[in-house]
């Protein structure tokens, strides 16, 4: 299947129903700037990407690297590293969801790289900073972020942690196994959270360069194929004490500041997702005839698609006033992100399913072989599923919400 014939062109409805009346200039102006550039190095090759079967050499470092060289993994940092904008968490979500419209496992590179990484990053030293920034906002390396372990996901407490980072002269010595990590197969570093005693550190431990260190192949997934993760084994790994993010002790504190940003990161993907299988949806209820009409005559999906609209507007604003928030020095931005992860991504999954129905064996069709017809949304049906999943599952988000809602001393 050609590239050309792959990328379905369809009306963007965003563009007539959806307005940015209360962000800032500069967050409307990274829209228009990111839409362009993901056009020209994201969309061309996003069916690839969606489809290839995971392996190191699958690893889409040509719109990574594109994505770089557009200089929109600069967009979260300060100057004199960064674009150095007044709302750089708004402007990375806002660039997610333009990626996630037409590639979601794309979508979750960049998060890994671009949300998760660089706030574990902001707990280093000013040397080591210096010295790794620079390459990740040129994508000459690629980066992970590494908490989750067989046993340890959603629950990150001291009990479920089996990773373990010794104290001993110097530094640190890690034993242990991280799962479904991101870019792992291909990163040069990883911020990893471990277990020290009755306390969890995060530490950044050089993937390529220390011995003791073993990344497995590609895990083979349903769906976010370009999104390439594998288990990380540490035996007797050696971590200087300068590696420590953060202060001593303090490792879930960091972990949890990346993870917040990164829910909203994963709202804003969900968004992304649920817009392109809206217009989709559209452009077959316009151009489908069914019963002497088209298809968009029907009641029914006239109002399943009010529906859907409305509900991407409010995802919209969520991820929007999350991410805002925290801009705006707010640290307790938490219940927002987590209502926006967990809407966000649950639309996505709807809107998704939606669209497939409306499409019906077309878009249950990776490709009709005898005219070469295809239609992206199985592979946003495979993709959209996992972003209830990842970065803390929904039911943990709405657990979030309802500790603030109720308050812990009922809820626990």
């Amino acid at each position: 299947m050609s590239e050309a014939l792959a990328v379905q062109r369809v009306e963007r409805t965003q563009d007539r129903m959806w307005h940015d009346v209360w962000l800032p200039a500069e967050t409307v102006e990274v829209r228009a700037w990111a839409r362009k550039a993901v056009e020209r190095v994201v969309a061309p090759v996003a069916r690839r990407i969606g489809s290839v079967e995971e392996s190191v050499d699958s690893f889409p470092w040509d719109a990574f690297r594109g994505l770089a060289d557009s200089g929109l993994f600069a967009v979260p940092f300060d100057a004199p590293f960064g674009k150095g904008l007044e709302y750089p968490m708004l402007g990375t979500c806002t660039v997610t969801e333009e990626i996630a419209y037409h590639s979601s496992s794309m979508a979750g590179v960049f998060d890994g790289q671009c949300i998760l990484v660089p706030q574990a990053l902001s707990f280093a030293s000013a040397e080591i900073r210096a010295r790794l920034l620079p390459k990740l906002i040129s994508g000459e390396e690629a980066f992970s972020f590494a908490t989750t372990e067989p046993d340890a996901s959603s629950d990150l407490s001291v009990s479920a942690l089996q990773t373990v980072a010794a104290e001993v002269e110097g530094g640190f010595v890690v034993n242990g196994r991280k799962r479904w990590i991101t870019n792992s197969v291909v990163a040069t570093w990883a911020a990893v959270l471990v277990r020290t005693g009755e306390r969890m550190n995060m530490l950044l431990i050089d993937l390529k360069n220390s011995p003791g260190v073993r990344v497995g192949v590609p895990d083979l997934k349903m769906g976010h194929r370009g999104q390439l993760t594998a288990d990380i084994v540490f035996d007797n790994v050696f971590v200087p004490r300068e590696n420590l993010l953060g202060a001593a002790g303090a490792g879930l504190s960091v972990a949890l500041s990346c993870l917040t940003r990164g829910r909203i990161g994963i709202g804003a993907a969900g968004v992304g997702v649920a817009q392109a299988a809206v217009d989709l949806a559209v452009h077959r209820l316009r151009t489908r005839q069914l019963f002497g009409g088209p298809l968009g005559k029907m009641q029914y999906w006239q109002f399943k698609m009010a529906e859907r609209a409305t509900e991407i507007e409010c995802a919209r604003t969520l991820y929007q006033k999350a991410a805002t928030r925290l801009d705006q020095g707010d640290r307790n931005a938490e219940p927002e992100a987590a209502m926006a992860k967990a809407y966000g991504t649950r639309i996505a999954v709807d809107t998704v399913r939606d669209a497939m129905q409306i499409y019906g064996a077309f878009g249950f069709a990776r490709q009709v072989s005898e005219t070469g017809e295809s239609v992206r949304l199985e592979e946003l049906y495979r993709d959209a599923k996992i972003l209830e999943i990842f970065e803390g599952a929904n039911e943990l988000q709405q657990w979030v919400v309802a500790r603030q809602l109720i308050g812990r001393d009922v809820t626990g």
